[in-house]
């Protein structure tokens, strides 16, 4: 109900009411011009007309809130619509598949976690006993950069390049490389103790190609890293990675015989 049917509703009720209003005030005049034993005690009525009055009173007071409430609802109604709007742009840019935290980031939070927990019980600890050291945090570049592209980017797209290409399946290869990039990132950090006979070829490989120039202090893959379990050397695989290229995600270069692919950020 607008502001113009309210006050329509409100006119017709207080008419109405005005109407009763009249009528009882014409009895009560009637009784006081003629004697009391020749018209009935009038007493009932004139409760009926007071409480009449007071019922109005209050229906008036409770349209005037409920009209003044009108355009603070108008406003709150126009807010959540764009709030509405920007959550479903938001989930356009979302894909469908996110990539599962690691099992060792997954401890390494809880362990994080278990100091700030406090313990109630009594009698049970020194007092004087220091709380233990957290652990430090690992030294390196840092989690590969994610950048997935928008609706709007592959939408850009000439359809010869994009082709079948969805916009999910283009940010679950965006995952992979990412996870490919976390791996060689891991294995240029590693202390060489901790690497096997199996790792240890690769990772003085992949220290090398990271310290040249194009490469140093970014994350990278190579092609030979590319296993799945969405981008895979197939026809799918090459045309993603076409897309990627043209939207600025990632470069290509060739070092020691590999095809070296470096995650870069969106302009």
């Amino acid at each position: 109900m607008d502001v113009k049917q309210a006050s329509l509703s409100l006119d017709s009720i207080v008419s109405s009411f005005n109407a009763r209003i009249a009528e009882l005030q014409d009895l009560v005049v009637a009784r006081n011009m003629y004697p009391a034993s020749s018209v009935t005690d009038l007493s009932a009525v004139d409760a009926t007309l007071k409480a009449l009055e007071l019922q109005l009173q209050q229906i008036k007071d409770r349209l005037r809130e409920e009209t003044l409430a009108i355009p603070k609802a108008k406003k709150l109604i126009q807010a959540s619509l764009q709030q509405q709007k920007k959550l479903q742009n938001m989930s356009a840019y979302v894909p469908s598949y996110l990539p599962q935290p690691e099992r060792e980031e997954v401890a390494e939070c809880s362990v994080r976690d278990e100091p700030s927990r406090q313990d109630h019980s009594f009698g049970m600890h020194d007092p004087k006993e220091e709380p233990l050291p957290l652990p430090k945090e690992k030294k390196g570049r840092g989690s590969p950069p994610v950048w997935y592209i928008t609706a709007d980017e592959l939408d850009s797209l000439s359809s010869y390049m994009r082709g079948r290409l969805t916009l999910d399946k283009i940010n679950a290869a965006i995952n992979d490389m990412a996870a490919y990039a976390e791996a060689n990132s891991q294995l240029m950090t590693a202390p060489r103790k901790k690497l096997t006979e199996s790792t240890l070829e690769k990772a003085l490989e992949i220290r090398d190609i990271g310290a040249t120039e194009g490469v140093k202090g970014k994350h990278f893959f190579l092609e030979t890293d590319v296993k799945g379990p969405t981008l895979k050397l197939d026809n799918t695989g090459k045309a993603i990675f076409t897309v990627l290229r043209h939207l600025g995600r990632l470069s290509e270069s060739r070092i020691k015989n590999h095809r070296v692919f470096v995650l870069l950020r969106p302009h």
